[in-house]
């Protein structure tokens, strides 16, 4: 496949400059795009994933979809899994050092890396690397040579350890070199383009600094806004608990969509759909003047994320269900039995929080007691907001935790 020729320069980098917060610097965008149209060349586009949190969840999907499009446009994609780097743990927004990784769990975390990204990009047009290819075999008088082309004051520019060396909180001396490693990777790829979100533009730019330093025309540095979790606060994190996984059923998916708050509608449908802006807009001036409802934006942003990772009938599915269980409060249709062990009972009854871990929807008593307190819990549709409730407990129970999850409890023999 050659450099797209269907669209004009203008069109790719409107396409390209959706959703982004930064292109550094646009000109020399343009000034890529043209010589690769001129010359057929496609340009090197590089996104490093460190191995450190494999399920791939929207939040990394907005960079990733990002680079389908230049897939799209004709240029060649190269995934950076960072085995050399992410036994180091790269310090971007962290106020303490990061505990480094064992080589086992780096080597698990990337290859379902590997297998969830093509969920997204065309595995044919993707090249994957590992930074430990060239990284691992560079000398001690190498590394030497790499730090002589930055400075610590430079190094020291970077947010995260200014903020850390003003409270007096450490900064080790292997975090300052996860930058350098970084930038060394563009130098050893000659990118042309480097993906990330706004947390890498110091690692970004490092990349930028080593390759003018190298000889080489700097990379374009491209930065992605970090998408916003469910809770509307943090961004999307599995170890949050605010994200949704593109390999999450398309019910689930669906049902957190339809959870986040009415401020982020517009920006999911910017950073994770393929809906035109000017519709979005529209939907947007609609919106703020009172003529469209807040469920139904969040219906069609739900259906279109759904059809995205799935399709189009597994999306109107997922709808049907959300409607029958949230509309008209009615059961799923299938609901997962769980046994309930008898070791927890006292005199015929059980401790409600007992009820809800041993069902796996928490993961400790102390998480069940603040399920039960927040209103999330229910038994046969009867919320329970007492957390010391001891259930006289009967065969055929549904729980309902949150809005989702349901199971029917059944007593176990043993």
């Amino acid at each position: 496949m050659g450099i797209s020729k269907d669209k004009s320069i203008d069109d790719q980098i409107e396409l390209i400059r959706r959703g982004a917060v930064e292109v550094i610097s646009e000109d020399e965008l343009r000034r890529k795009l043209i010589t690769a149209r001129d010359e057929d060349r496609p340009l090197r586009v590089k996104l490093g994933l460190d191995p450190t949190a494999p399920d791939i969840h929207l939040g990394i999907a907005v960079v990733l979809r990002k680079l389908r499009l230049f897939q799209d446009l004709g240029h060649e994609v190269i995934i950076i899994i960072g085995d050399f780097t992410a036994a180091i743990g790269d310090p971007s927004g962290k106020s303490k050092t990061r505990p480094q990784l064992s080589t086992e769990e780096i080597q698990t975390n990337a290859e379902t890396y590997s297998k969830q990204y093509c969920q997204i990009l065309e595995p044919e047009r993707t090249k994957v690397v590992f930074n430990s290819e060239w990284l691992d075999r560079m000398t001690f008088s190498d590394v030497i040579k790499l730090t002589a082309k930055t400075t610590v004051a430079r190094v020291l520019e970077r947010d995260d350890f200014v903020q850390r060396l003003e409270s007096n909180t450490s900064v080790g001396v292997h975090e300052i070199l996860y930058p350098i490693c970084q930038g060394y990777d563009s130098v050893v790829l000659k990118a042309d383009i480097e993906m990330g979100g706004t947390d890498q533009r110091f690692n970004n730019l490092m990349g930028r600094d080593l390759q003018r330093a190298d000889g080489q025309d700097p990379q374009v540095v491209l930065l992605m806004p970090l998408l916003v979790g469910l809770d509307g606060a943090e961004k999307m994190s599995k170890s949050l608990g605010n994200y949704v996984g593109i390999y999450e059923s398309p019910n689930d998916m669906y049902g957190k969509l339809m959870s986040i708050p009415d401020e982020l509608i517009f920006a999911y449908f910017e950073l994770t759909t393929d809906v035109p802006l000017d519709e979005i807009h529209e939907m947007k001036f609609a919106f703020n003047n009172g003529e469209l409802h807040p469920k139904v934006a969040k219906q069609r942003l739900a259906r279109e994320v759904v059809s995205i990772y799935n399709h189009q009938d597994a999306a109107q599915s997922a709808e049907d269900y959300f409607e029958r269980i949230h509309k008209d409060k009615e059961l799923p249709d299938e609901i997962p039995e769980v046994k309930i062990s008898p070791k927890n009972f006292t005199d015929g009854k059980v401790w409600i929080a007992h009820i809800i871990a041993e069902s796996n929807f928490a993961q400790s008593s102390s998480e069940a007691i603040r399920l039960v307190r927040q209103g999330a819990v229910k038994l046969n549709g009867e919320r329970i907001t007492n957390d010391k409730a001891r259930i006289e407990f009967q065969n055929d129970t549904v729980l309902q935790v949150g809005k989702r999850k349901f199971a029917r409890l059944i007593l176990s023999n043993t």
